[in-house]
């Protein structure tokens, strides 16, 4: 199951494992390693705005679908790309519960490679 939030104004995630989206257009850290069941909070500290962006082909199986702005599918994402983008000082929260590795991306940045990678362990 995953769980998904968006703070706006600062970072809420209690496991303390974030990834911010900074000016270099990229995810830092590109790649996270955590537990099932830990809560991941991705940050925009960039002047541009940025999404997260699951691929649907990047889950691991049974995983749910995830992306900043509440869309159920990459399609629905990728229609509305201002529907999920996050300005500076927001938040997007999800927790992973399903082993596995999730790969992501910005919608509008996807191109220049700004992409991630999330480990989740047993």
């Amino acid at each position: 199951m995953v769980v998904i939030g968006l703070a706006v104004g600062g970072c809420s995630g209690g496991d303390g494992n974030t990834v911010t989206m900074e000016s270099g257009r990229r995810f830092e850290p590109g790649m996270l390693t955590i537990s099932a069941g830990e809560t991941v909070s991705f940050a925009s500290e960039s002047e541009e705005a940025h999404s997260v962006t699951a691929y649907e082909d990047g889950l691991p199986e049974s995983a749910s679908y995830f992306a900043s702005g509440g869309f159920e599918t990459e399609g629905e994402a990728r229609d509305d790309v201002a529907g999920g983008l996050l300005s500076q000082g927001q938040s997007f929260e999800v927790k992973f519960d399903v082993p596995g590795t999730y790969r992501y991306f910005c919608l509008p940045h996807e191109d220049q490679g700004m992409t991630g990678r999330i480990v989740v362990e047993e």
